[in-house]
């Protein structure tokens, strides 16, 4: 991530995991230029040109992990092509995960073309010809890149070169194109709250992820380690909990059913976690209640319906985990949210009144 960093102390900066930058710190003459450079030097040497270079604007949000990384991008239009004396000049032999957010993208490589929508992913690679259009739609074009190096990618002999400009839809509910979707649409924020060890495990599930989904569409998902497979299954189950909180009957149970495992496998699968199934259920589910008994726009719900909108059975059964998860009431929750509410409403209306009188002078 050496350019990126050298491009935020030119521009905008950044502190912690994520580096930021920007064109808007580059005198407007320089702007195309200066991007062309940054993302020949991040990314890999390709020619770009833009019907916006006069007025080019763009900035990218990096983050930087052990043998990967992911960076968020949002410019003005252009068409970037990698040509073959790009490649010998230099070629870091990486992939690339595109996740499209803003304008569609036209992706060519090898025998692929794909024509990517928002919320479409892609593959290419560094190693051979490339054609990149990013239309004009109107509006900013705005993806994700997740870099992976060939010695990372557990897919031997080139596989993944199969894949190389086919489109992969994360429009899939909780499957594997999906959760890498929503790992690249989420990282830069998750990764500003993330210590070192944390940032890494992350890494490691970017990596994980998208192996797994590439596997799947060649279908060699027994290529895979084992712990590849385990990491992505633990994904998909983490984000089944998420989707199915307030359902009371969402035990252990049922959630190996529906993975068409057994419950000791489940438990094994999460064995190494820093929590149990059962656990990460009452976390998630108490988080939730305590969101909604802070939101004074929920003062009418009550407690007991908070609580059965979370998939709690018995509102003493709620007070009692409530208390023991943060040492104080549920009540006191909502008691709190109604003060703050009031102090809000009190302010509002002393700024009203001093402005009436002003404005009667």
């Amino acid at each position: 991530m050496s350019s990126i960093n050298e491009a935020a102390r030119q521009s905008e900066g950044g502190d912690g995991p994520v580096v930021s930058a920007s064109t808007d710190g580059v005198p407007a003459p320089e702007r195309f230029d200066w991007w062309a450079q940054m993302v020949g030097a991040e990314v890999m040497p390709v020619a770009i040109q833009s019907t916006h270079a006069t007025r080019f604007r763009g900035s990218v949000e990096a983050v930087g992990m052990p043998h990967s990384q992911v960076a968020a991008f949002a410019f003005s239009p252009m068409v970037a092509r990698r040509s073959p004396a790009h490649i010998r000049r230099h070629d870091p032999e990486e992939y690339y995960v595109v996740l499209v957010h803003g304008s569609p993208i036209r992706l060519e490589q090898g025998r692929g073309v794909a024509c990517l929508e928002s919320g479409d992913m892609s593959l290419f690679t560094t190693s051979a010809p490339l054609v990149c259009d990013f239309l004009d739609r109107g509006r900013q074009t705005r993806l994700t890149l997740l870099r992976l190096p060939r010695t990372v990618l557990p897919l031997a002999g080139g596989r993944a070169d199969r894949l190389l400009a086919e489109p992969l839809s994360t429009r899939t509910g909780a499957g594997s194109a999906a959760l890498l979707g929503s790992y690249l649409a989420g990282l830069p924020a998750a990764a500003r709250a993330c210590g070192p060890a944390e940032l890494a495990r992350l890494g490691v599930l970017g990596v994980d992820l998208a192996a797994t989904v590439l596997a799947g569409r060649l279908g060699a998902q027994d290529a895979l380690p084992t712990e590849t497979r385990k990491a992505a299954l633990r994904s998909r189950i983490k984000i089944f909990i998420e989707q199915n909180l307030g359902d009371p009957e969402l035990l252990p149970a049922a959630i190996a059913a529906h993975h068409h495992l057994s419950v000791r496998s489940l438990h094994l699968l999460f064995r190494h976690e820093p929590e149990t199934v059962g656990a990460m259920i009452r976390r998630l589910r108490l988080e939730r209640c305590r969101a909604d008994l802070a939101d004074p726009a929920l003062g009418t719900r009550t407690i007991a319906a908070t609580a059965a909108r979370w998939g709690f059975r018995h509102p003493a059964d709620f007070s009692r985990a409530f208390r023991r998860a943060y040492g104080f009431p549920p009540s006191e929750v909502r008691a709190r949210a109604w003060a703050r509410a009031l102090d809000v409403q009190q302010v509002c209306a002393r700024c009203r009144r001093s402005a009436g009188r002003h404005g009667s002078q």
